[in-house]
């Protein structure tokens, strides 16, 4: 276990790595920010004052000097630390997770029994052709679907946003607020604003959830089918335990314990899907401010940013892997 988590240091170190290299690709972080709206004089001034005009090299082990101090830098489009960024819009990005992995179990899981059930039959085919839907459908594609259909043409739930206006201004005013509107508006105790929050979520979280969904259904089903032709399983169908019994209670849990492994991996998954998400819905959490600095060029905030990222899932996997070998006594790292 102390291997596993002692390599998260080289893991964050590569990918901090290729973001910076491939960030530089493209010139300075201030040309590429702000060329065109400062003459070059003023460039070349704010070029020399970052230090953006030394060698590479050099830019990049002082950057790995910064991390390690746990300064992630300053963004230059807003002139803001990136760890500020982070955690003002990070609550919203790990509220919108939530949600897509409750929408993931509550999908995922049933369908997969269902299917591992009925395997090789026609309600098996069906689902196993949805979860490939799901998990190949693009992500910004079923939210335009999602959007036309519900919000444009039936006019059931919200276009966009985390609430209304006259909601947001009531969190805002809440005293200790957390940033998770849901938390929030429960401690607000106004009945309107926690339908209106769970309204706005409802479509983002599908969106995102039923990425992930496609995944567990077909791990469900396939862990399922092995554990219902298990020694035990057959030794309870023996004693005349009905098939849906079996299900239920004797291939179930440990067929979840695969699912509990791969959440780690799916962290990862749905904070990429979250860019695309929260930029379709204008969930305004941290994919969507990483999308407006990309649209910006602006390359301090975009590496500074993918950095905690890394870091942030690494340290999810590693404690996944945690949770895995505690419940799961085969599990060893």
């Amino acid at each position: 276990m102390l291997v596993r988590f002692l390599l998260i240091i080289p893991t964050v170190f590569i990918l901090v790595t290729l973001v910076f290299l491939l960030m530089r690709t493209t010139g300075d972080p201030i040309t590429a920010a702000l060329g065109g709206r400062l003459s070059g004089a003023q460039l070349q001034e704010r070029i020399v004052a970052a230090g953006y005009d030394r060698p590479v090299i050099v830019q990049y082990f002082e950057y790995l000097g910064q991390i390690f101090t746990g300064n992630f830098g300053q963004t230059i489009s807003d002139n803001r630390p990136v760890i500020e960024v982070v955690l003002t819009y990070g609550a919203a990005t790990l509220e919108l997770a939530f949600y897509a992995l409750i929408v993931a179990f509550i999908v995922g899981i049933p369908l997969g029994m269902v299917a591992a059930y009925f395997r090789d039959r026609f309600p098996d085919a069906v689902l196993r052709i949805l979860a490939i839907l799901f998990y190949a459908t693009p992500v910004f594609f079923a939210g335009l679907l999602m959007k036309l259909i519900f919000s444009v043409q039936l006019k059931w739930l919200p276009v966009s946003g985390r609430a209304t206006t006259s909601s947001e201004l009531e969190l805002q005013l809440l005293d200790g607020k957390t940033g998770i509107y849901l938390i929030d508006a429960l401690r607000s105790g106004n009945p309107d604003v926690i339908g209106d929050v769970l309204a706005h979520a409802i479509l983002p979280g599908i969106t995102l959830g039923l990425l992930t969904a496609g995944i567990f259904l077909r791990l469900v089903r396939t862990n399922m089918i092995g554990t219902l032709s298990t020694d035990y399983v057959d030794a309870a169908r023996s004693r005349g335990v009905g098939e849906l019994r079996l299900v239920r209670k004797h291939a179930y849990r440990p067929a979840l314990i695969p699912i509990i492994t791969v959440i780690g991996l799916q962290i990862a998954l749905l904070l990429g899907g979250a860019v695309l998400t929260e930029t379709t819905f204008e969930w305004k959490g941290l994919g969507f401010q990483l999308a407006e600095y990309l649209q910006a060029r602006d390359f301090v905030a975009v590496q500074g940013i993918v950095a905690l990222l890394a870091v942030i899932v690494a340290l999810t996997n590693f404690i996944v892997d945690v949770i895995a070998a505690l419940i799961d006594p085969r599990v060893r790292y």
